[in-house]
């Protein structure tokens, strides 16, 4: 043990220059990525760890990558004990040595003070391709992992600054879009972004000092999360969440089954009665399913908690391999991360009797499409995530109405994931449509969050689309007798008048020119009784096409004059059965 003394002035400096250096790593990812899930949607995340692998901050732009990177970081520590060098650079995306997608590759510098290794500097993000047998990496066909995607373990790629020209060329001689390259060498320029501002923290107080402050950093976050799950009533608590339909076997379900145990300082999520595994792509990998975990559990507690090593203390998350959340070698894995809406479902429901006033009713599923074919403008190939339709509202709280539109839950923000003008300039679509739908919120006291309603005339003769989530069965539930939400849906409008529906996770290989893409995202749950909510706020979201003039009245039970939509107070008192 050292003898340094603590000051908890340093201490707060660090804490605060270690996240800058996270979010300036952000910047240099936004700013010198080039596909639009990176620099528009900031489908990526930033992080610092100790020489072990042990988080020092993150920059969580996409909560599910927010605690993915740590583990593979440990991982690869391990692995390359003794030959970690000044220079080097590794790149991982390999769910089966701890990574949580496919298309989710990270890269990995080591930090050097001197000649000894005293942290790694990280990031991760979605590429627009990653090899397997579909543009842009999400198979619904898919049965094992070979037919998803590239599979990248841990490999050094640069090696003592200089790069491994085999070994890169070998990656991207797998991988059918150039600017995937591209994208990779900004992550290895945002990991450089966090080297340099780490080491001169350390020259500026010394290492020593730098390592005794850190550990009182990890203490502190630990002693705050301990306060927080101390606040839980001890016990046993149970939830449920279901997802349908596995891309191979219609009518399909499975149930998400979480187990949480609260004893003092110290919380256990068991998914030990989880259904098992699918045949098809519809399974989680432990990282990205921890991963959402984690990040649920950190929307009911203080959200002035350090982002660091210390906080996960304890926390055990309990998860199966040969369940759905945690899938065996070489199952299929690329919609992991999109178990994370039922996965929170689950502990939402578990933790509500007991915590109501800290977790919100439901939030609408992603349904997500990726389009990809030849931009015929510039005969040049393209894949397009739709981030404007993906995502609909998030659920009502105990005191504020759900979020609308949330988009990619990042930075960006809803309506901001995809600027319209950048969606026509990187595809050869033209965008019809994209505004927030009236009613698709769950009704409540107070309402869910609104879902979007999305179109576009599909350019480009040879486009793909495959579509992958969910939420078109059963709609964001509703909490303390709040409403639930609308159900997602997508539908091709052929240029001959033919329509087609598409399932939620479905591949369709050829869509023609001047077809229309429309996309209806459903809204998020609402909480408590409908006929609870301020009469204004009615009468104002009716004025703003938020609510219906017939909603108002038969939901709500707020009585408008349909010309003036001035409140009738007798005939509304009657409603609500308040005369």
């Amino acid at each position: 043990m050292s003898d340094t003394e603590i000051d908890k002035i340093l201490v707060s400096i660090i804490g605060r220059s270690l996240k800058a250096f996270t979010d300036e790593m952000s910047v240099s990812m936004e700013k010198t990525t080039r596909s639009p899930i990176l620099c528009e949607a900031k489908d990526f995340v930033t992080g610092l760890y100790d020489a072990e692998g042990r988080m020092l901050e993150q920059t969580e732009n996409l909560p599910i990558l927010s605690f993915s990177l740590g583990p593979v970081c440990e991982h690869i520590a391990e692995t390359f004990r003794g030959d970690v060098h000044p220079g080097d650079v590794f790149f991982h995306n390999d769910v089966f040595t701890l990574g949580n997608q496919n298309n989710d590759v990270a890269a990995f510098k080591p930090i050097f003070a001197g000649e000894r290794l005293v942290a790694w500097s990280a990031t991760k993000g979605h590429q627009a391709d990653i090899g397997g047998n579909v543009r842009g990496g999400y198979n619904p066909n898919a049965t094992e992992v070979w037919q998803e995607a590239l599979r990248i373990p841990a490999v050094k790629v640069v090696d003592r600054g200089v790069v491994r020209r085999d070994v890169w060329d070998l990656i991207f001689a797998n991988v059918r879009l150039d600017i995937v390259q591209e994208d990779m060498r900004a992550e290895i320029g945002a990991c450089t972004v966090g080297e340099r501002r780490l080491v001169e923290l350390i020259e500026r107080i010394g290492l020593e000092r730098f390592e005794v402050h850190k550990a009182h950093l990890f203490e502190a976050a630990g002693r705050m999360m301990a306060a927080e799950i101390r606040s839980i009533p001890d016990g046993v608590y149970r939830g449920e969440g279901r997802v349908f339909f596995d891309g191979r076997n219609p009518g399909s379900k499975y149930t998400i089954r979480v187990e949480i145990t609260v004893d003092g300082e110290r919380i256990v999520f068991d998914y030990s009665e989880t259904d098992a595994q699918t045949d098809g792509f519809v399974n989680g990998t432990y990282t990205s399913s921890a991963s959402a975990t984690l990040l649920t559990f950190l929307q009911m507690v203080n959200p002035d908690i350090p982002h660091n090593h210390g906080m996960t203390r304890g926390i055990e998350i309990v998860i199966p391999e040969g369940t759905l959340l945690n899938a065996s070698y070489p199952a299929a894995t690329t919609f992991g991360n999109h178990l994370c809406p039922p996965n929170a479902d689950a502990i939402m429901r578990a933790l509500a009797p007991v915590i109501p006033e800290r977790v919100t009713a439901g939030w609408n599923n992603l349904l997500c499409s990726l389009s990809s074919g030849t931009d015929p403008r510039k005969d040049d190939t393209y894949v397009d995530i739709m981030f404007m339709g993906l995502k609909g509202g998030s659920g009502a709280m105990a005191d504020c109405d759900g979020y609308d539109h949330i988009g990619m839950i990042d930075a960006s923000g809803g309506l901001l994931d995809q600027d319209y003008e950048m969606f026509e300039q990187q595809t050869p679509h033209l965008l019809l449509e994209h505004e927030l739908r009236c009613d698709s919120a769950g009704a409540g006291r107070h309402r869910g969050g609104l879902g979007v309603r999305t179109r576009y005339r599909v350019g480009g003769e040879d486009t793909q689309l495959v579509t992958f989530g969910d939420g078109d069965e059963e709609g964001a539930f509703g909490a303390m007798g709040g409403g639930e939400g609308t159900l997602n849906s997508i539908e091709l409008h052929y240029p001959d008048g033919r329509r087609y529906k598409t399932t939620s996770k479905d591949m369709v290989s050829e869509v023609p020119a001047g077809t229309e893409y429309v996309q209806e995202a459903g809204g998020g749950g609402g909480w408590g009784d409908p006929r609870e909510r301020e009469e204004r706020t009615v009468r104002r979201e009716v004025q703003d096409e938020v609510i219906s003039l017939e909603a108002a009245r038969e939901v709500y039970g707020v009585v408008l004059d349909a010309e003036t939509l001035e409140i009738d107070e007798s005939a509304t008192a009657e409603l609500r059965g308040e005369g």
